[in-house]
């Protein structure tokens, strides 16, 4: 850390730091209460757009921007809600982030027309940045190191259902029309979880002992820096729209001007964080954090990782349900077996081997990931009919390796962050997330439809699970950078 590094007294703790916060688990299934908001809101809403169409009219942008505007909001403000928790304290921040995600839920279910609900999927996706970073922070405060892995563990079957339950559930809410609610019915979902996740967070989360942290000497110390997040948000904006709104465009000339203006704008950034940090203010990223090796490795690692993981779900509902004609809640089933894997390779992963085995549990985790996905190539590749069993056991396969990548991932990622940093760190960790996710459904995504159009969706989602698979294998070579382990007593660090 520089010696103006940011200091914040950490959550006020019921126990030892060989022990942990007394409610430690209960506060992680908060936690994850909002991690599956979060996915379900991600993954939900694409299978109710035809009945949203239907019901509200709209242009075909506007109705691209019902999911569009959610990932752009969330992923512009991700690491300024991180710092955010830095600043105010992230009990606070994940309360606040909870109670505004909640309500707009509530105004995406009463939206009177379609550019109404993007203005309110673009509110939702500001209250997701804030109470998704608080996460991260939250779990490193509350567990002793020697529980982290474990901890970090329980995020892959976790994500791994959600990421079958939207699409499922959301065919199935819109379907089933209750109270002739039909596709509003995906938001109001999020009421009675947001509100009881508000009301267990109030009561489960440790409390901020400090309310700012104190940096440097200058008079902008502990506050947050408003030229630093308009700077921030225009690089990301400059990245990521181009990268959501590209493939259904066709890639016009400008998307790729825009992404380029994403490079000297995050130069601009950077130096005017150096500008902040000479007097004394606090910046919106640490610049500490770009001095660790784990830390910048596990960057790499995880752009190219999620890159992969977000293709390999696209495509696989692309395929299922535009190629072989399966209904939304079909799909949605036929993921149950990669769920599954993820449940089991994250069990064994937290429990059992990445405390003991480490970065080698990472790199087993992508070689079954790899095999998974090369397995699906063989399958689909040149079959005339397919069923959901046959699919099973590559999906199962990929599933495990996923599975078994989460807990050391994460646990790696974050040992070597200072308690001051955790914020920053979670912020960045989580938008390279985003990015990751948004340039895999880009490139996975165009290069599906390409080859679909001269060779069929069959052919074409085979040699994509190849691209996955090759994605993998960089992932795999990337994480050698990585420490052997989190910790090397495993225990503290």
């Amino acid at each position: 850390m520089t010696s103006q590094a940011s200091q914040i007294a950490p959550p006020a703790p019921t126990g030892t730091p060989s022990t942990g916060y007394r409610l430690r688990w209960a506060g992680l299934a908060v936690i994850l209460a909002a991690e599956v908001m979060d996915l379900l809101d991600t993954t939900i809403v694409g299978v109710a757009a035809p009945a949203v169409r239907q019901d509200l009219g709209g242009s075909d942008a506007q109705i691209q921007w019902i999911t569009a505007s959610y990932t752009l909001a969330f992923a512009v403000l991700l690491i300024t809600g991180g710092r955010l928790g830095d600043l105010f304290g992230r009990k606070r921040l994940f309360l606040l982030g909870a109670s505004g995600f909640t309500l707009a839920s509530v105004l995406c279910a009463a939206a009177p027309g379609a550019g109404t609900l993007v203005a309110a999927r673009t509110v939702q996706g500001l209250f997701a940045a804030l109470l998704i970073p608080q996460g991260l922070g939250l779990i490193k405060a509350m567990f002793p190191p020697k529980e982290l892995g474990t901890a970090f563990g329980l995020f892959g079957p976790i994500l791994g259902l959600s990421s079958v339950l939207g699409p499922t559930l959301g065919g199935y809410l819109t379907g089933a029309d209750w109270f002739g609610l039909g596709w509003r019915a995906v938001f109001l979902i999020n009421l009675p979880v947001g509100l009881l996740t508000v009301f267990a967070a109030g009561r489960i989360l440790p409390g901020d002992r400090s309310s700012r942290i104190t940096t440097g000497t200058g008079t902008g110390a502990g506050r947050i820096d408003p030229v630093g997040v308009l700077v921030l948000g225009l690089a990301v904006l400059l990245l990521v729209y181009p990268l959501v709104q590209g493939r259904e465009l066709g890639w016009p000339l400008w998307t790729f001007l825009s992404m380029a203006a994403s490079v000297p704008t995050a130069w601009l950034f950077t130096v005017q964080q150096r500008g902040v940090l000479r007097r004394g203010g606090t910046p919106l990223i640490e610049p500490s954090l770009f001095g660790k090796q784990a830390f910048v490795s596990a960057l790499a690692t995880g752009l190219v990782f999620f890159a992969a993981l977000s293709g390999l779900m696209l495509v696989f509902t692309l395929h299922l349900q535009l190629g072989l004609g399966w209904t939304p809640l079909h799909a949605g089933l036929s993921m149950i077996p990669l769920s599954i894997g993820v449940v089991v390779g994250a069990v064994l992963s937290g429990a059992l081997l990445a405390p003991r085995y480490g970065r080698r549990v990472l790199h087993l985790g992508m070689v079954l990931a790899a095999a998974g996905a090369l397995g699906l190539w063989v399958t689909v590749d040149g079959a005339a009919d397919l069923g959901s069993w046959q699919l099973a056991p590559a999906l199962a396969l990929a599933g495990l390796g996923l599975g078994l990548i989460m807990a050391p991932f994460f646990d790696i990622a974050l040992a070597g962050v200072e308690e001051s940093e955790t914020g920053s760190a979670s912020g960045v960790l989580n938008a390279q997330q985003q990015l990751g996710g948004s340039m895999g459904v880009a490139l996975l995504g165009t290069a599906f439809f390409g080859w679909a159009r001269t060779d069929g969706f069959g052919h074409a989602a085979g040699l994509t699970y190849g691209l996955v698979a090759a994605l993998l294998a960089a992932a795999f070579v990337i994480a050698f950078l990585l420490p052997r382990q989190a910790r090397p007593d495993g225990e503290g660090h």
